[in-house]
């Protein structure tokens, strides 16, 4: 049987630009190990295409605050690291695990947990299956006080 505590995980969210395929334009990561939340860490980049009106509207990032951050190229050695996991979890997990590999090649991804498809299933009847509404009504931003944490619960309370 697997000690479910000791693999180590690795959060997601990631943020497109609203183009099909998306590109990436944030990526936030958050490790778990040996059943403790690490340090979360996050990427603000600029998208090969603009970002639309409509995923702005989502996510309430501009073409103005990405025209000066980095390409994905630049900071790619270090998403690798940080997704250098057992397991990935993310919500809505085929859109995320898609953008990421587009950008990343060769990364084979792990072994991945989708919380949508998790919360439509263990908490059927919700009216909603947003991540912000699950994160609020189970309070599970609770303690997450990093700078790239707060930056992830915005965005996730939008």
């Amino acid at each position: 049987m697997t000690d479910w505590a000791s693999l180590t995980y690795v959060v997601v969210d990631v943020e497109g630009n609203g183009q099909q395929p998306p590109n990436l334009v944030e990526l936030a990561a958050v490790p778990i190990v040996g059943g403790a939340i690490g340090e979360p860490e996050s990427w603000l980049v600029k998208p090969d295409l603009p970002i639309t009106s409509f995923a702005r509207k989502i996510h309430g990032i501009s073409n103005e605050q990405v025209a000066d951050a980095p390409v994905f190229a630049y900071v790619e050695a270090d998403v690798l690291k940080a997704l250098d996991a057992s397991a990935l979890i993310a919500h809505n997990a085929h859109v995320d695990v898609g953008v990421l590999q587009r950008k990343l090649g060769d990364w084979e991804c792990p072994e991945v947990f989708d919380t949508l498809k998790l919360a439509r299933r263990l908490l059927p009847g919700r009216t909603t299956y947003k991540l912000g509404a699950l994160v609020e009504e189970f309070d599970l931003a609770h303690g997450l006080v990093s700078r790239a944490g707060n930056a992830v619960i915005k965005r996730l309370r939008q």
